[in-house]
């Protein structure tokens, strides 16, 4: 089967709204020259308050060729929850996607298994796309139990979800000692990894799900790297952290993709 690439791009917590607006215009710039259908799923992920402001951008240039996405959300549609956004929000600001179960939620702020199975639900009963992360640490890859525990991430992530909405969905494989470090996961083992992750999903559901999933590789992904994790057979893309902060960089590992 044929996938799609997506070359989807983290922002974290970087960029005020003109900021915000001035990365979108100048990913978009330079993008302009290239053919829109054969370019990847191309993703942009501001933080919150920057949503306005690059959906705004986007709308103005009209030429559909990036989407936008947030890091986060919460899985109740209203209510006392003081600091949290739900996904009708986020769609509401114009979001199609959303990063889920990000390394740094789960380290920095409790982020469980079961709140990323929640939040995947609650996405795709929304009509939008999660995007849901998996990795593990340098002490977890060292012990030998990568594998063991991507399998227990993904198994509990997709708890409950139908074949279907599985198909829909995005993972992304991001190796934590490989994040922000500018060490990269050799695009060998990184596609042994994202091939395991098939084969659970193939597991819980048929070949025609596993085959039909994207799932991307995050973890300092660069212009210089992406042509080598593209070319291999099970990697659909990238997650892209630090690199997408600048349109040309961004820009290269989009084209990289191609």
């Amino acid at each position: 089967m044929s996938r799609r690439p997506v070359i989807a791009g983290n922002w974290k917590m970087h960029n005020l709204q003109q900021e915000a607006a001035d990365l979108t215009n100048g990913i978009m710039q330079e993008l302009r020259a290239e053919d829109k259908a054969a370019l990847p799923e191309v993703v942009i992920a501001p933080t919150f308050t920057a949503l306005y402001a690059a959906n705004k951008a986007l709308k103005d240039c009209g030429c559909g060729k990036v989407r936008l996405a947030a890091q986060n959300c919460y899985f109740e549609t209203k209510g006392a929850f003081t600091g949290e956004c739900s996904v009708e929000m986020l769609k509401d600001a114009g979001c199609e996607y959303i990063i889920i179960g990000h390394s740094e939620r789960r380290e920095y702020f409790g982020e469980t298994d079961e709140m990323v199975n929640k939040k995947a639900v609650k996405i795709l009963a929304e009509g939008l796309v999660p995007i849901i992360c998996c990795g593990e640490s340098l002490e977890q890859r060292e012990a030998g139990v990568t594998d063991y525990h991507i399998a227990s991430q993904i198994t509990k992530a997709l708890r409950g979800i139908s074949a279907a909405d599985v198909a829909k969905s995005i993972i992304a494989y991001e190796p934590i000692w490989a994040i922000g470090t500018g060490k990269t996961c050799d695009s060998v083992e990184a596609n042994r990894v994202i091939s395991m992750i098939r084969n659970v999903v193939k597991g819980l559901y048929d070949a025609n799900t596993a085959d039909a999933i994207r799932i991307l590789y995050g973890g300092s992904v660069k212009p210089a790297t992406i042509k080598e994790q593209m070319a291999q057979s099970d990697i659909d893309g990238a997650l892209v952290g630090g690199a997408s902060l600048t349109a040309d960089s961004f820009a290269q590992i989009v084209k990289g993709a191609m």
